[in-house]
């Protein structure tokens, strides 16, 4: 491998982030030279078929984007979204993304995964794309995840809800048009309305 392919290859992997095997081959980035530069220290594999460069600096939400390019159709909720939202004081284990019914659960060797069932507008509805090393990060809006919380409050706990509930009213005051519409949506407004009573 000469020195200029190298370069141009370390240039294409950074540029890009955290980067899967197949776009870099879409790039001209051979499996072998991919390799190459794993055996050479130079790029790290951090996944099956997720790469970065040595040097690449991580941001917090760098597991999120391993996730992402791996899963794009999936959406951070629940637990996930609160954090990112920063709603919460949980640290969960496992990254929780929302699926469609019937979409196949992936199957990823790192991070562990959580995955969650939903159907109509309750997926659709309240996505919000960030970016993060190059990635697009699908997250569900701090309202809509406040009442993903209370449908699912049998899988994450009622005190995990109301504790969303609590910082969501004190950090987006003009917020409650919102609540209420997403609450609607995940048919939840009359499970969230005495929590709501008690805080206004």
């Amino acid at each position: 491998m000469s020195p200029t392919a190298r370069q141009q290859a370390l240039q294409i992997i950074g540029r890009t982030g955290v980067a899967r095997a197949r776009e870099l081959e879409a790039q001209g980035i051979t499996g072998a030279l991919l390799a190459r530069l794993v055996k050479e220290g130079l790029v790290l594999r951090q996944s099956r078929g997720i790469y970065v460069t040595a040097g690449h600096a991580a941001t917090p939400a760098h597991t999120l984007a391993q996730v992402a390019k791996r899963v794009p159709d999936g959406v951070f909720c629940l637990l996930t979204a609160l954090r990112f939202h920063r709603l919460t004081t949980q640290a969960p284990a496992e990254v929780w993304v929302a699926l469609p019914e019937k979409a196949r659960r992936p199957r990823l060797d790192y991070p562990r995964l959580r995955v969650a069932r939903f159907s109509n507008e309750a997926l659709t509805e309240g996505i919000e794309e960030h970016r993060a090393e190059g990635v697009t990060l699908r997250v569900y809006s701090a309202a809509k995840t406040v009442a993903d919380c209370f449908k699912y409050r049998n899988k994450i706990g009622i005190d995990v809800a109301v504790e969303a509930l609590r910082d969501f009213s004190r950090k987006h005051r003009g917020g409650a048009n919102d609540l209420a519409h997403y609450a609607r949506i995940c048919r939840v407004a009359r499970v969230m309305q005495p929590y709501l009573d008690a805080i206004a």
